[in-house]
This record gives structure tokens, C-alpha cells and sequence, in this order.
């Protein structure tokens, strides 16, 4: 290989929960966002199914990108930008958060020394250049290094690692309309070639719509696309764009994955597609199932784990309804891979509206390998 034919650009890639994502430096690419995209897809080696000629892993857990730098607002550690990258289009999406690659970042500052560690736990302050908005991420350290062995079990995830407590409440209204966007906690849609449907549209690190699996002839169990009766999917993609971009009332593109759509049911014994286990109702408060990008997300997006936690203590939401008052603030989401707890708790704010006391989460997250990638240098050139 000629080496000047390109230019090297440090890359991380991280696992985070069950995702996993490219992590760039801001400051080390090019300032001109059409020119920045292009070397990212570059790297990616995307439009192409496989990414054969890039870094990405050919599916949508695993064509996200962080781009980390230092702090531009004086309550933040670092900033943050996702982006999911799409595998067959030139397109990156910046329209929301992912739970997951959210969860890597504090720790990834701290191994770059963007964030100074303290032990035994430093709490990194995240500003999220998507959505303007701070979550906190609790990162165990020792020896100035965040740890990364423990016995932490996220389903989808092998084995076991250090626990990250990642506290979403800063991130209520990311798409600036507030918790309850329509400003109720249940709303009847007219759904073109439906008819009328009954949903919850809550926001919380990025906006969701809850709509009950038996209002559209669902069990709550479906994972792969040959459990939907033909059209089935088409409806999902169908209330998403005419409910949730309406009710949200700012221009979404069709390819982004934000807002979502779940769809919910009570709890059930059902099989993890990913271990086989099975998970018995007992263990759960409630199923559900997110629409992602065309299908359903093989596991539960870290930033949906929150949103649904906060729709589970709003009361009058459809998962309310589901899950009832209880007075512990973990909420159990049974999922396709098994269940993830969440902590929410919603008190009445002075105004009477529904307020958001806690949102967190947690998940393992690792550095699995840095270096350069090489980006040929036409990619570089000015248009």
C-alpha cells in the first residue's frame, strides 16, 4: 500500500451494552461537516451491505459512531455526538441518542484524558450535541483507569463486566416539546388505513410511542419479521411516521430511527431468541417490543430502557395501565433477549404536570481495540 495515498485517523472501537460503535476524536477531523461525513463513511465503508471495505459490522447494532471532544458548555466534562451510519445509503443519522454508545463514552474520556479520573468512582458530566441536553455516567476506577472487569450481566452481552450507572433524567424533552409532548399521557391517533389507536408519546432521551401489542393484533412476543402477519410491519412504520412525527411536530428522515415506536403487552413466559432461556412472567412487569430502522430491535435500545421506565410511572399511560402503581422504582422490561431493570421514579410537579425524578440504567461497556484507519485521501477534498 502506498501510504500516501492516505491519511491516517486514530479510531476506538467500543463495545457498549449491545451495541457496538466507532469512536472518533472531533478534533482530529475535518471541521467541514460534508467533508467530516465523508471520511466517516469512508471508515464505516459505507453505502455497501457488508462495509466490506471499512470498519462497520454490516448491521445497525454495529454502524454507530461516537464523536467525542472537549466540553463546549461549562456543565459538561465532555461532548458527545452519535450518529447512526447507514449500511446502503451515504447517510448519517444525528437525530437522537443511543443508550448503548452513550454508556462508553465516560469511560472512553477517561482513558483519552479528556476527564480526570478520581477513584474509586469519577462522574462524568456528558453533554449530548444531538439533543443540548447532560446525563451523568458513574465510571469505577482504580489505578486511573476505568475498570473494566466485573460481574455485571447485560442480556445480549457475553460474559460479565463493571457496572455503569448512566442517569438520564437531564435528558426530559429532548425534542424540546417536554416529557409528555402532546401534553397528554394517552392520546387517540387516526392512523391512515387503521383507523383510530390509542398511544402514549413519551420523551426521554429520545421520543417513543407505546401503543398496546392487542390493539394491533400483536402478542407482545414478536421478534422476527416471519412472526408479523404480511403489512404488519408496514403499519408500525405507518404509525411512527404519521403519529409520533406529527405529534412531535419537527421534520424527521424516513431513514432515522428516531422517534420509535414500541408496542406492549403484559407479562408472559416467552424464549430469549438470543440464549434460548426462558423467561417467565413472574420476572418481568411487562413485554414489549421496540420498531427499529424497518424491524424489531433484537435486544432494548439504552435509551428506550429509559423512556419506558419514565412511561411506566406517568400514570394514565397504556404501560401504566400495564403495570400498575408499585412502590419500587425498578421497572423489569421483558424484551427479545431477556429483561433489563430500570429505575424511574415521577412525582407531580407544581405546575400538576408529571415530573421526572430519576431515569437511569446500567450497562458494560469495553474498549475492544484502537489504531488508525486509513482514509484515502480523496475523501478529504473539498467539493
Amino acid at each position: 500500500m502506498n501510504r500516501n495515498e492516505f491519511t491516517p485517523v486514530r479510531t476506538v472501537i467500543y463495545r457498549c451494552g449491545t451495541s457496538k460503535g466507532i469512536f472518533l476524536h472531533e478534533n482530529h477531523l475535518p471541521q467541514d461537516p460534508k467533508i467530516r461525513d465523508r471520511v466517516i463513511l469512508a471508515i464505516f465503508g459505507s453505502p455497501d451491505p457488508r462495509q466490506i471495505d471499512g470498519l462497520g459490522g454490516a448491521e445497525v447494532l454495529t454502524s454507530k459512531l461516537a464523536l467525542v471532544g472537549p466540553p463546549s458548555v461549562p456543565e459538561a466534562d465532555v461532548d458527545y455526538t452519535f450518529g447512526q451510519v447507514d449500511i446502503e445509503t451515504p447517510f448519517i443519522s444525528y437525530s437522537g441518542l443511543c443508550g448503548n454508545i452513550s454508556s462508553g463514552i465516560a469511560p472512553f474520556a477517561i482513558e483519552e484524558g479528556l476527564v480526570r479520573a478520581v477513584e474509586p468512582v469519577t462522574r462524568v458530566r456528558v453533554y449530548s450535541k444531538n439533543t443540548g441536553q447532560i446525563y451523568v455516567t458513574e465510571v469505577p476506577v482504580k489505578d486511573g483507569l476505568p475498570v473494566a472487569a466485573g460481574d455485571y450481566r447485560v442480556p445480549g452481552v457475553p460474559g460479565a463486566g463493571a457496572k455503569l450507572n448512566i442517569d438520564m433524567v437531564g435528558t426530559v424533552g429532548s425534542a424540546g416539546k417536554g416529557l409528555l409532548p402532546t401534553g397528554n399521557p394517552i392520546d387517540t391517533f387516526d392512523i391512515p388505513g387503521f383507523g383510530k389507536l390509542e398511544g402514549s408519546l413519551v420523551d426521554t432521551v429520545n421520543p417513543c410511542l407505546f401503543v398496546r401489542a392487542s390493539d394491533l393484533g400483536l402478542t407482545g412476543k414478536e421478534v422476527k419479521k416471519t412472526d408479523f402477519a404480511p403489512g404488519k410491519l408496514e403499519l408500525l412504520e405507518t404509525i411512527r411516521r404519521e403519529a409520533a412525527f406529527k405529534a412531535l411536530g419537527k421534520p424527521y428522515a424516513e431513514r432515522d430511527a428516531v422517534p420509535f415506536v414500541a408496542f406492549v403487552a403484559g407479562p408472559a413466559d416467552y424464549t430469549s431468541h438470543l440464549t434460548g432461556e426462558t423467561i417467565h412472567a413472574a420476572g418481568v412487569d411487562f413485554l414489549s417490543r421496540v420498531f427499529f430502522l424497518g424491524g424489531i430491535h433484537q435486544t432494548y435500545p439504552g435509551s428506550i430502557s429509559c423512556c419506558t421506565g419514565a412511561c411506566a410511572v406517568i400514570p394514565g399511560t397504556v404501560l401504566y395501565q400495564l403495570r400498575g402503581k408499585k412502590e419500587t422504582p425498578e421497572v423489569r422490561i421483558g424484551h427479545p433477549g431477556g429483561v433489563i431493570g430500570v429505575e424511574a421514579a415521577c412525582e407531580t410537579g407544581p405546575d400538576g404536570k408529571p415530573a421526572l425524578k430519576r431515569a437511569s440504567y446500567a450497562r458494560t461497556a469495553r474498549r475492544i481495540m484502537d489504531g488508525y484507519c486509513y482514509v484515502p485521501n480523496r475523501c478529504f477534498e473539498e467539493d
